[in-house]
């Protein structure tokens, strides 16, 4: 794991004073779209920024309010993390906001509602030292906690969906709407995502595989929500559903030169 991996220093003067360090570049990134979560949100950044530390891995925490009417954001803030706001609704928006403000090398991708336990992160990261350029987290092969997916998610909702983008774009995972994730930040040029809705993370998975991305999947655990759902599971699903059959009916972007690195 790159831990010492740091962005030189360099240093600057205020006012005429003594010189001072400029603040290191991250190496990690870990973006947290927040809507109402105010239960569970500290704890969420709480251990992302511990797992950072002990981990000596350079990192920020970014939690993207996207609209709260609770203390989300105040909660947020206090344990840590940097907070910066979308005012369009929609799962999409926030995490494309929070990419935007990303500074790391590496972007970690998790909820704010306890269900993903961000004391995995190093793993992900590990994987993107190891030459991954795409890691997404498995429920189905890891463990599911009794309470933590509903029998028709579990069942029908995300086995069809997946089968759908396994079969039309042959991505060959068996987890395809996990929301733990991770990514180099380099490709977000190259990945042009557009959605605004939960039909980004079919949306990022195809583009990885259009694109020709390294993808490596790890079995993690999933935990119960803390908290109300946000998810509307028909309107979500069909969101999806046009996702896949517009993208496999319509001619697709052209993938740009792969990035150096």
């Amino acid at each position: 794991m790159t831990g010492t991996d740091t962005a030189a220093s360099e240093t600057i003067g205020t006012n005429g004073g003594p010189p001072r360090e400029a603040p290191a570049a991250p190496l990690v990134s870990v973006v947290i779209p927040c809507l109402d979560e105010a239960a569970a949100i500290a704890d969420c950044v709480a251990c992302a920024r511990e797992t950072l530390a002990a981990a000596r891995l350079p990192g920020e925490v970014i939690v993207v309010d996207n609209g709260s009417t609770d203390e989300s954001a105040q909660r947020a803030r206090a344990a840590g993390a940097t907070v910066v706001t979308e005012p369009l609704r929609g799962y999409g928006n926030a995490y494309r906001r929070g990419f935007d403000a990303a500074r790391g090398r590496y972007v970690v991708m998790g909820d704010a509602d306890g269900s993903y336990d961000f004391g995995e992160l190093t793993r992900f990261v590990d994987a993107l030292d190891r030459g991954a350029d795409f890691v997404i987290g498995t429920r189905l092969r890891g463990r599911i906690h009794p309470g933590a997916m509903s029998w028709v998610h579990r069942y029908v909702g995300n086995p069809v969906l997946n089968g759908l983008l396994n079969a039309i774009y042959g991505a060959g995972i068996s987890d395809s709407h996990c929301g733990m994730r991770a990514f180099r930040r380099e490709d977000l040029a190259r990945l042009e995502l557009r959605s605004t809705g939960m039909e980004l993370a079919s949306e990022q998975v195809i583009r990885s595989v259009q694109l020709g991305l390294a993808i490596t999947e790890l079995p993690i655990d999933y935990r119960p929500r803390i908290g109300r759902s946000k998810l509307s599971p028909v309107p979500d699903g069909l969101r999806h559903l046009r996702l896949l059959v517009g993208r496999a009916g319509g001619r697709p972007r052209a993938p740009l030169p792969r990035s150096e690195r």
